[in-house]
């Protein structure tokens, strides 16, 4: 018997129901990718599996004593106490809450205990809820789009602790690396209906793609047979003669078939306003140094920003990534240094927290308070045809924005951004809740816009397939530029960085408990980090000797000074994660003993 068995479930509001009667079944130690477009239903057959909805006909059956958790897309209001409290709150009616379990969970996940959850980054919330269904000892987890907020580190970490700790899992995920990774079977919800794909995700494409290209062969032999009788039917009278009615009522079933193919076809059709090009330079930044409080966030950074480029910017939640965009466009003023732009810039500027949304208007009263149509590339247009390009029906056009979805407020605020001509597009987390196809549509346009791209991303694919340098917060306010994407920089920086940086980001300390005793010896991530240490700190002294060596050379200080300065700076961190690493070491080594 299946681990859950999804029979003949229906759910909607009206007809035709979001979910039309599915079936399907998760086996045991299986990792389900479940992929639809945004709105398809997704989210709302996890809430059924998980008993917090009941669906309108049909039923979920699970093997006697299945435990099921779920990590939600959001996270929910009101939650109070330390992460220790909060994760062991997860545990139900189970009163007694065993300690020791609750301790190994936020061990494994890198949590501090005593830390205030009200305190914590929405990303760090994210992975105390993820700790917290862990609780639970599910034989089943549901994860609804468990990257969001997530920066590349902590996601790194999320899919190396999935793949040790977690048997079987239901996701949902628009991160196409994530799921390439996860995923060994496939789920897709399509117009009520499920499809399930016996493979992986890299399967899954190339069968699609192959099905696309079988569909597509047959809709042109199908619509060549309906030209040659369209230009029949135009012969006039022989048409109506009574041995002919058939083909007519033949004709008129292809027509029908044609007007069906158009009503299901629902793809965005997006594309920017390109304003008048800017000069070849763009944005040059000299020595650029910001701090908060005591603590650099740029410092000494310096870089040429030219027409075309399109850059990408990585690293960890909270370390400045949106404040280097805002220093670049002269939102924020530096300590030191300077900003210069070129000629003609005109930004156009997504923002992360959706912010230039007004959460009460409408999504017409979004694109325009004034009337009911646009100026888009000299065109008059519609707000409601235009709309529609973003695939927002007429009737949603008139939606309040505080009701939509997380994909649906990403499209409207992409739909926002392309009403603005604009040769520099700044996008700050554009990706979030997007379906595969809009965020491949996306891919395309990025690639093709002829102006310039500033785009913070966590998807690495994304940044893949249409950065052309990525911008590396590196710890300190360093931040260095790579050639191409997120694997070009995993190919390119000098020293490997851990598997599970952000599971040691906030080591937990331990909680006192009576008549529990300190406990020796080394953890399994201890012992990994022991062991990997001796090979870390011969890279980095291989690094420090080849920067001395080049410092040594008669030609080294004939160079310019910001090069000799990039050097210098980076020879002092060299030296200081050396002197850190072995200390590291030593601690180790004596608790291990």
């Amino acid at each position: 018997m299946a681990l859950i068995s999804i029979q003949e479930v229906s759910w909607g509001i009206g007809r035709p129901y979001l979910l039309d009667g599915i079936s399907g079944n998760i086996e045991k130690g299986e990792r389900v990718g479940l992929l639809g477009r945004n709105g398809a239903g997704k989210s709302t057959l996890l809430r059924i599996i998980a008993g917090q909805i009941q669906p309108e006909t049909g039923e979920i059956v699970c093997q006697q004593g299945t435990r099921v958790a779920a990590l939600e897309q959001e996270v929910p209001a009101g939650f109070k106490g330390t992460i220790f409290e909060v994760v062991a709150r997860g545990m139900g009616n189970n009163q007694w809450a065993p300690q020791q379990q609750v301790e190994s969970i936020l061990s494994r996940t890198g949590l501090d205990p005593d830390a205030d959850f009200a305190d914590l980054s929405a990303g760090m919330k994210r992975r105390v809820l993820f700790a917290r269904a862990l609780t639970r000892d599910p034989d089943l987890l549901l994860l609804d789009e468990p990257t969001n907020h997530l920066d590349i580190n902590s996601i790194v970490w999320m899919e190396e602790f999935l793949l040790r700790h977690v048997k079987t899992l239901l996701f949902v995920t628009h991160d196409r690396a994530f799921l390439q990774r996860i995923a060994t079977r496939i789920m897709e919800i399509d117009q009520g209906r499920i499809i399930s794909h016996a493979c992986d995700y890299p399967t899954f494409l190339m069968r699609r793609q192959a099905e696309l290209d079988a569909e597509a062969r047959q809709q042109r032999n199908f619509d060549k047979k309906r030209a040659e009788e369209e230009a029949w039917i135009r012969q006039g009278v022989k048409a109506r003669r009574a041995r002919n009615q058939g083909r007519v009522r033949a004709l008129q079933q292809m027509r029908e078939t044609v007007r069906q193919r158009r009503a299901a076809t629902g793809q965005a059709r997006m594309e920017p306003q390109e304003a008048e090009r800017t000069g070849k330079l763009v944005i040059r930044a000299k020595a650029l140094t910001h701090t908060f409080g005591i603590s650099p966030i740029v410092d000494n950074f310096s870089t040429m920003i030219m027409r075309g480029d399109k850059i990408g910017i990585i690293g960890p939640n909270g370390i400045g990534k949106t404040t280097l965009i805002r220093l670049l466009l002269g939102e924020v003023a530096p300590d030191f240094g300077t900003v210069d732009h070129g000629t003609r810039l005109q930004p156009a500027y997504f923002d992360q927290l959706r912010t230039r949304l007004d959460e009460q208007k409408t999504v017409m009263e979004n694109i325009s308070t004034d009337n009911d149509y646009i100026v888009f590339n000299g065109r008059r247009r519609h707000v409601v045809g235009y709309l529609q390009d973003f695939l927002f029906s007429a009737e949603r056009c008139r939606t309040p924005v505080h009701v939509l979805s997380g994909g649906e407020r990403n499209r409207l605020m992409l739909a926002k951004l392309f009403t603005r001509p604009a040769n520099l597009l700044v996008l700050d987390e554009p990706t979030n809740d997007l379906d595969a196809e809009t965020l491949e549509l996306l891919e395309e346009l990025l690639v093709n816009f002829e102006g310039t791209l500033l785009m913070v991303s966590h998807d690495r694919q994304f940044l893949n397939n249409v950065v052309t340098s990525t911008l590396v917060f590196e710890g300190n306010g360093k931040v260095t530029e790579y050639a191409g994407g997120y694997d070009d920089w995993l190919a390119q920086r000098p020293v490997p960085e851990d598997p599970e940086p952000a599971g040691k980001a906030q080591k937990p300390r331990p909680r006192k408990t009576p008549g529990a005793s300190r406990s020796r010896g080394l953890n399994f991530n201890q012992k990994k980090e022991l062991k990997a240490l001796p090979e870390t700190i011969e890279a980095l002294e291989a690094e420090q000797s080849s920067l001395q060596s080049a410092m040594a050379g008669p030609d080294f200080y004939k160079q310019d000074k910001q090069t000799i300065l990039a050097h210098q700076k980076r020879l002092e961190t060299v030296e200081a994660r050396i002197a850190e690493a072995y200390q590291r070491w030593e601690e180790l080594e004596a608790f291990a003993q």
